[in-house]
């Protein structure tokens, strides 16, 4: 059972699987420029609170999303180049202070737009 403040094992899952079934051009229309990456990572942001997910299960999400990331993308430019390192030193409590940081960044420059997809 998780806590109430954690994503569900199998959002992990989820996470891969929509991030790995993404159309190639439009993950790199994503990745190409951070803030490109921030917008996008934002207005999920933005759905995610209007389901109800509060601030630490964005987090948790956001960790989810970096380590995908760093396993399985080539930064594409300098800010998540530095994002990866950070990610790759990082002890689990600092990737997870690190994603809190990431969310709220993204929350504060992004105005949301709802993309449909």
């Amino acid at each position: 059972m998780t806590k109430q403040n954690e994503i569900h094992p199998s959002a992990s899952d989820k996470v891969h699987e929509t991030i790995s079934g993404m159309e190639q051009g439009k993950k790199d229309r994503i990745l190409q420029s951070f803030d490109d990456f921030k917008s996008f990572l934002g207005n999920r942001i933005d759905l995610a609170k209007r389901i109800g997910l509060g601030e630490e299960q964005l987090a948790v999400a956001a960790e989810q999303i970096a380590s995908y990331l760093a396993k399985n993308e080539t930064p594409r430019n300098n800010e998540e180049k530095l994002l990866q390192e950070l990610w790759k030193v990082g002890k689990e409590e600092e990737r997870h202070k690190l994603a809190h940081m990431l969310v709220r960044l993204c929350q504060e420059t992004n105005e949301p737009v709802i993309e449909r997809s």
